[in-house]
């Protein structure tokens, strides 16, 4: 089991927009109508958000995040700490306040909660796989729509490394924009020419051909798609550490720990982010 990262946390500014929105699809046009039936405007409640199954934490923000729209008196401490692997029953965090509030807020802090934990665990489960090799697990940009600062975080909670996080700070030369250049090598000269000296150059390859076309024109990644472990293994040998290698496409976590020691650099995960179980994780009332 990898040793527990240190997290920089999500600024606020970043997390409590989606949290208002979720809250806001929830509540609807009259509230919640069950909470204002059953439960007295003044009542109080303290209740835990517990792991019901174990795996790493990530996104306790968002509890804290979502009651304190609906009680700002509310209460919220964190009894674990994102990116530390927990047991099943471990309370994560205790609230008290408003019990309808709390309520109220309980799906969507549970919604968000859930799908994190789920991702940073998933992401911990690859970072095993291939402990002991050079290769570093990333995620890709199939995250969901309005969710990926928060996805890409939860990657980085189970130890994992980001990709782009989107269109505009990186180069990515994917097989279309190669068949609209016509060849690997002009898509990856005109790409060369247009970014600026921060910006890094990345071109996917489908065959040991392409490889060597990429390589003469000096990309700063080559991602290898779909390749066999011998390709995976014959592209190291002829990049000889020249170039970062992303090994992609179908990785599982039957076949990353054979494609990590091929000796590629990096392999990038869609299922991260786009197949990743949520934690289950409930909230439990404390009595007084």
């Amino acid at each position: 089991m990898t040793p527990f990262p240190t997290i920089e946390p999500l600024p606020d500014l970043i997390v409590a927009p989606v949290v208002r929105a979720a809250l806001a699809e929830d509540l609807g046009r009259a509230g919640d109508i069950t909470a204002q039936a059953c439960v007295p405007a003044d009542a109080r409640l303290t209740a835990d958000f517990a792991a019901r199954r174990g795996g790493v934490v990530s996104g306790l923000s968002c509890i804290r995040l979502a009651l304190a729209e609906l009680d700002p008196a509310a209460t919220f401490h964190a009894l674990a700490v994102d990116g530390h692997v927990v047991p099943a029953g471990t309370a994560l965090a205790r609230v008290s306040g408003n019990a309808r509030a709390i309520l109220t807020a309980e799906r969507t802090a549970l919604n968000l909660l859930g799908r994190m934990c789920g991702i940073a665990t998933l992401t911990q489960d690859y970072v095993d796989a291939v402990a002991g090799t050079k290769a570093r697990i990333t995620d890709t940009r199939k995250t969901t729509p309005g969710l990926r600062a928060l996805e890409k975080y939860a990657v980085r909670c189970g130890g994992g490394v980001n990709h782009r996080f989107g269109l505009d700070d990186a180069i990515l030369i994917k097989d279309n924009h190669v068949a609209a250049c016509g060849s690997v090598g002009e898509a990856v000269r005109r790409a060369k020419a247009f970014a600026g000296h921060l910006v890094k150059v990345e071109v996917e390859v489908d065959t040991l051909v392409q490889l060597q076309e990429a390589l003469a024109c000096d990309p700063d990644v080559i991602m290898l798609d779909n390749f066999s472990l011998a390709d995976l293994r014959e592209a190291v040998v002829i990049t000889g550490g020249r170039v970062t290698l992303e090994a992609s496409g179908g990785v599982t976590l039957e076949t990353v720990r054979a494609i990590a020691e091929t000796g590629v650099d990096v392999i990038s995960v869609g299922a991260l982010t786009h197949s990743a179980k949520v934690l289950d994780i409930g909230l439990d009332a404390v009595g007084e």
